[in-house]
């Protein structure tokens, strides 16, 4: 028996593996975000906010556990954090 070959087709499972571990997580977590951006009350509940303070439908303030204060922007039919848009020309999410 060759151990050089069976240690290659190790080495070769085992990144396989890995790799398809870390597909799956990047799935998740693509979907978790299309989730949390899709409405003002999943976003709300994704940033941890504890208190609506003002709400409209481009925009709300809320405040959060530890006092601050954020804005919660509506771009493109889609809910984020004031200051933290999309570049232009980014539709991954």
């Amino acid at each position: 028996m060759n151990f050089r070959k069976l240690y290659n087709r190790k080495v070769v499972w085992f990144l396989i593996i890995i790799f398809l571990i870390l597909l799956a997580f990047c799935i998740y977590w693509i979907g978790y975000l299309q989730i949390a951006h899709s409405t003002f009350e999943n976003y709300y509940n994704f940033r941890g906010c504890v208190q609506l303070i003002e709400k409209t439908d481009t925009y709300g303030i809320c405040k959060l556990s530890s006092g601050q204060t954020i804005k919660l922007v509506k771009f493109k039919n889609k809910w984020y954090l004031d200051g933290d848009l999309p570049y232009p020309g980014f539709n991954f999410l």
